[in-house]
């Protein structure tokens, strides 16, 4: 099992910048693969990034190129680095894990963090 706790969000203005944390704790953290997802208000919630154990990583087509998924095995830390946000980047954003398969699906992901609000003002 793993416990996930994400940090880092907060309000910022279009254009600007985040880098959003997710701190696992739990055995085995390298074996997971570890993903990124966000959820706006009356939206589902939807991918944004997956990190594989072996650090590869594969975006949402719509976010290529302005956010950038990474993880430090040891230190089981997973990160995701936010350029040039826009208003329609506001939502919860939530870090995941699972050992079943390398996903894009939030079914497939076994634990989830509690979440870090990110607010981009126009």
């Amino acid at each position: 099992q793993v416990q996930l706790v994400e940090s880092g969000g907060g309000l910022v203005q279009a254009g600007g910048s985040l880098r959003l944390s997710c701190a696992a704790s739990g055995r085995g953290f390298s074996s997971y693969f570890m993903g990124w997802f966000r959820q706006a208000p009356g939206k589902e919630r939807e991918f944004v990034a997956r990190i594989h154990w072996n650090g590869n990583n594969g975006y949402a087509d719509s976010l290529k190129g302005r956010f950038t998924a990474s993880r430090d095995n040891a230190k089981n830390m997973v990160y995701l680095q936010m350029n040039s946000l826009k208003p329609e980047d506001t939502a919860v954003y939530f870090c995941a894990a699972t050992q079943r398969a390398w996903g894009t699906s939030a079914d497939m992901y076994d634990y989830w963090g509690q979440g870090t609000q990110v607010t981009v003002s126009s």
